[in-house]
C-alpha cells in the first residue's frame, strides 16, 4: 500500500523534530551523510512509533540525491521535504562549505521540485548567518537565485579569492539559500506545492555544546546572553515554526524565509551585539 513520503536530509536534531511533529503515518527516508547517523537517528523514532527508512547521502552529489528520491518514490507520492543538512564553518573548508551547503541545497530543492506531489511543501533550514552579511546587489541576488545548479559555484562572488574565510563561505552558502527558496517556490507552486526557509540561530544541539566548549564558545555564548531573549533557542522551536509552515495553516505561505534567532540579528543591527566602527 502506498503512503505519503516525507523526505528528510540531516539526521540532527532540528530536523528530527520537525520529522516527529509532522511525519506520523508517512514513511520517511532519512538520509544522512554517514549511515550510523541515520540509521541511529531511525531506531530512536522507529522507537517512538514513526516508520522511517535510513540512506546514506551525500547532499553535495546530484546522483546521491537522486537516489534517495527514487528511493522515497518506491514508498508513494512525495508530499514534505525537510533539509537539514549541511556543514558549518568550524567543520568544513570554503570548498565543502560552497558544495553541501550551497550546492546541495540547490541540487536538491530543484530535483524534489520535480516530483513533488500536489499539495506538498517542503523546509529547508538556513541559518541566521545570512541575514548578517553585506548586502548584495539586486543582480548578484538573481545569480544566486536562478543560475542554474551545475553552475553556480562558477560564480566570480563564490571564488574562494573573493571569500574571507569559512564563516563568509557559509554566510553566502546561507544567503544563496534563502535566494534559491524564492525562485524554486515559482516552480513548486507550478506543481500546486509550497517551499519556505527558515533561518535558526544558536540552537542547542550536541554540536552547539561542542561549540560553546569550544575555541569561539565566548563568542557564541556572548552572542545569545546579549540577545534579546537572553538565551540559545532548541530544536522544538524550530519544529513549531516549521509545523506553522507546512501545515494547512501556512497554505498562503510561500517562497519566505523566516528568522528565529531570539532577536540576535536584531541586536547585531542595532543593539549591544552591533561591531564596533
Amino acid at each position: 500500500m502506498e503512503q505519503e513520503v516525507m523526505i528528510l536530509t540531516g539526521a540532527g536534531q532540528i530536523g528530527t523534530a520537525i520529522a516527529r511533529r509532522l511525519g506520523y503515518g508517512k514513511k520517511i527516508v532519512l538520509g544522512d551523510k554517514k549511515l550510523e547517523n541515520a540509521e541511529q537517528a531511525a531506531k530512536i523514532m522507529r522507537d517512538a512509533g514513526f516508520d522511517v527508512c535510513p540512506m546514506e547521502m551525500d547532499l553535495s552529489s546530484r546522483e546521491s540525491i537522486r537516489k534517495l528520491i527514487s528511493k522515497a518514490q518506491e514508498f508513494g507520492p512525495i508530499t514534505m521535504l525537510v533539509n537539514a543538512a549541511g556543514v558549518s564553518p568550524s567543520q568544513a573548508p570554503i570548498e565543502a562549505i560552497l558544495s553541501v551547503d550551497l550546492y546541495g541545497t540547490a541540487v536538491l530543492l530543484e530535483e524534489v521540485g520535480k516530483v513533488i506531489a500536489p499539495g506538498g511543501t517542503g523546509v529547508t533550514i538556513s541559518s541566521q548567518s545570512g541575514h548578517r552579511m553585506p548586502q548584495l546587489t539586486a543582480e548578484e541576488d538573481e545569480l544566486l537565485a536562478c543560475t542554474p545548479p551545475d553552475e553556480l559555484l562558477e560564480l566570480p562572488l563564490l571564488q574562494p579569492q573573493n571569500l574571507r574565510d569559512t564563516l563568509h563561505a557559509y554566510q553566502m552558502a546561507k544567503h544563496c539559500n534563502e535566494k534559491r527558496v524564492m525562485a524554486e517556490s515559482v516552480k513548486w507552486g507550478e506543481r500546486g506545492a509550497r517551499i519556505n526557509s527558515i533561518s535558526p540561530g544558536i540552537i542547542v544541539t550536541p554540536l552547539a555544546v561542542d561549540e560553546f566548549n569550544g575555541p569561539r564558545g565566548d563568542f557564541y555564548k556572548n552572542m545569545f546572553a546579549k540577545s534579546p531573549a537572553g538565551r540559545p533557542g532548541t530544536a522544538d522551536e524550530v519544529a513549531n515554526v516549521a509545523e506553522l509552515l507546512m501545515s494547512d495553516r501556512g497554505a498562503f505561505i510561500t517562497g519566505a524565509d523566516f528568522l528565529i534567532d531570539g532577536g540576535a540579528t536584531a541586536s547585531y543591527f542595532y543593539g549591544p551585539l552591533k561591531p564596533a566602527d
